[in-house]
């Protein structure tokens, strides 16, 4: 499961927009306007908590600025309405993808653009620390940066810290003509994302304890108390390849030569090892020589801070998850040299700058109240160009339900937000004997101990634990691709005009009936060697989703689907194509036994028993139709074959 988001990054609720994303119009982004004759504001460069009443005083001239300007590109309003019609089935353009070299040349900056930004920048006295496709890095002082921002750098109260903040909205001068999309950096509140479930760091080993369902239902806790009034069945011991690939659908395919990528901070040292180990144990197909690729920075930084090892069993989650649903699929991993917003985009700018794969998954994440626009129109941009290519990315939509137990307010997951990509919500899967799909519920978790006398489970149901993420935006216009779909009751909770509600598809998640997971850890007595434990979380529906969409790509002769969610849309409500999942598919009240290690590892330390109640996501629920857990339900037998020939 995943563990709760430990993050700070500036907190804004403003609509999410920025100056030269105008083009965008179709997915509710609005145009840039003057602010004042000579400069044209930043939008969203000043955070809503750099307020009057926070305001502590001007920032020391002579302190340090790190920023990067972001490149709008010669024709920003081109990008986003080519993104769009090369997704939407129902443009002539559908399919019509351009290749990374033709993007750019197309829609990037162009060289006398970079040229007059770096001019600007320099004259007013910082230093161009790097130059890319998308930004131009500069550094320098306080004084420096006001002056070429238009405005005054205040130190401002958050929370318990302070942080370096505009006074007033950045600008840029008007004769740029458009060429600088926004600025990041000018604040220096911590913006960084957190992988979406607990994983149990490699330094220290995890194991599961039993009795263990091998298939749902497979073991009965018949010496335990009942829950809805009859007997539960132990949790699973973890699903495999083998029991998931027929539960979505894949049929005859594999994924063969379809490329998917996969972005998370840092790299595992023993992925290849694992991921072969664990192929190899369950019955997968063996990796081939050159199938797993990995893309990795020259240094890494903010390891400590991080959590750098944490991150590692999430890479191999989602190498693991992707071979065992698409074993033929080529995957390439793209390690970011922080789990920092800047290093994290550059990780996405290197998929699409080198078109590295069709198919990207992400399974990390913040809340939408920690982003800002600056950093959202610098992730939709990358999105964009991933679009225009035939590029699809899926994030997982968190795993606190509405954020409320977690963050203490109403709200769903960043980058998942991004109407530019497929948000991917979570479910509990029942897998049978002989690997048939039984049902799903919304993921959502309630937990009861075992009382002391073993009679009966204390304050059954118990609290909420964990859930899919999911609900409505606070700042992104609702897509065109949702209207009609998305209940208006949803659409419209937080605006009368619609926003954006997550997620789009989903998978299983719940750890209750996740997936094994083969990694090597470290053992009390000093080794390091090979071992699984079962895992969940949309950090497990994302990269199952990206797999099952190689399947749809390989079934639709190979040509990319893209940015799917047009038509996933489309195929909404097609008979066979989704399961519509609910919360309590068998109409008797679901939940599962569980017992724990106490210490994590074995008995020495005691065990915990407890019961795991399933279809209870805090105030989301899983309904008939669309709905804020699943979206329009998970792939069923259908999916895949819908693609063929489309």
């Amino acid at each position: 499961m995943r563990s709760n988001r430990a993050i700070t990054r500036a907190g804004v609720s403003m609509a999410a927009t920025l100056p030269m994303i105008a083009g965008a119009l179709a997915l509710g982004i609005p145009a840039a306007h003057a602010d004042g004759p000579a400069r044209n504001a930043l939008t969203g460069t000043r955070p809503l908590w750099a307020t009057a009443n926070a305001d502590k005083g001007a920032a020391a001239d002579s302190a340090r600025v790190n920023a990067r300007v972001y490149l709008a590109g010669r024709d920003a309003a081109g990008l986003a309405a080519y993104a769009k019609a090369v997704s939407d089935p129902a443009s002539p353009l559908y399919g019509k993808h351009l290749g990374a070299k033709q993007a750019q040349a197309r829609f990037g900056a162009t060289k006398a653009q970079v040229s007059a930004v770096k001019s600007w920048l320099k004259s007013a006295g910082l230093t161009v620390t790097g130059v890319t496709a998308h930004y131009v890095a500069v550094s320098g002082d306080v004084a420096a940066a006001e002056k070429a921002f238009g405005t005054q750098l205040h130190n401002y109260a958050k929370g318990k810290h302070t942080y370096r903040a505009p006074a007033k909205t950045a600008s840029a001068p008007a004769a740029l003509k458009g060429a600088v999309l926004t600025v990041s950096g000018l604040d220096n509140a911590p913006h960084k994302s957190d992988h979406d479930e607990q994983l149990p760091p490699p330094d220290a080993v995890f194991k599961n304890a039993g009795p263990f369902s091998s298939y749902f239902g497979s073991k009965t806790a018949s010496s335990l108390p009942s829950a809805y009034g009859h007997k539960i069945p132990y949790a699973i011991q973890g699903y495999t390849g083998k029991q998931l690939r027929p539960a979505y659908g894949a049929g005859k395919y594999t994924g063969k030569h379809v490329r998917i990528a996969i972005t998370d901070a840092y790299a595992s040292p023993t992925i290849a090892f694992d991921a072969g180990s664990y192929a190899k144990k369950h019955g997968d197909a063996a990796w081939k020589t050159g199938q797993l690729h990995q893309v990795l920075p020259a240094d890494y930084t903010k390891t400590e801070e991080c959590g750098a090892s944490g991150w590692y069993g999430e890479e191999t989650l989602d190498v693991e998850a992707v071979h065992a649903v698409a074993p033929n699929a080529d995957v390439t991993y793209v390690g970011a040299a922080s789990c920092y917003d800047d290093d994290l985009l550059d990780s996405l700018s290197k998929v699409v700058d080198n078109h590295l794969a069709d198919i990207v998954s992400n399974s990390w994440g913040d809340v939408e109240g920690n982003q800002t626009p600056d950093l959202a129109a610098a992730y939709d941009q990358v999105f964009q160009f991933g679009a225009v290519q035939g590029i699809g990315f899926y994030f997982s939509s968190g795993d606190d339900g509405d954020q409320v137990a977690a963050s203490g307010v109403k709200q769903v997951d960043t980058p998942a937000n991004s109407a530019w990509v497929t948000a991917v919500g979570g479910t509990s899967l029942a897998v049978g004997k002989g690997d048939a799909y039984q049902w799903e519920t919304g993921w959502g978790t309630q937990k009861a101990n075992l009382s002391a006398d073993g009679k009966s489970w204390d304050a059954f149901p118990g609290a909420f634990t964990s859930g899919a993420g999911g609900g409505t935006s606070k700042t992104v216009p609702q897509p065109y691709y949702q209207q009609g779909i998305v209940p208006k009751k949803l659409a419209t909770a937080n605006n009368k005009a619609g926003n954006r509600v997550v997620p789009d598809i989903a998978a299983i998640a719940d750890p209750n009936t996740g997936f094994l997971v083969g990694q090597t850890q470290s053992f009390p007595d000093g080794t390091q060697r090979y071992s699984e434990y079962r895992i969940g979380g949309t950090s497990l529906a994302a990269p199952v989703i990206a797999a099952v969409q190689a399947l749809a790509q390989e079934a639709r002769g190979g040509k990319a689907i893209g940015f799917a969610n047009p038509s996933i849309y489309q195929r909404y409500g097609k008979k066979g194509v989704f399961h519509d999942v609910t919360d309590n598919p068998t109409g008797s009240g679901l939940a599962v036994a569980r017992t724990d290690f106490v210490n994590g590892l074995d008995a020495s330390g005691g065990l915990a028993t407890s019961v795991r109640v399933l279809g209870k996501d805090s105030s989301l629920h899983a309904v008939k139709g669309y709905d804020d857990v699943t979206g329009v339900g998970s792939p069923a037998n259908g999916y895949v074959q819908s693609y063929k020939g489309h």
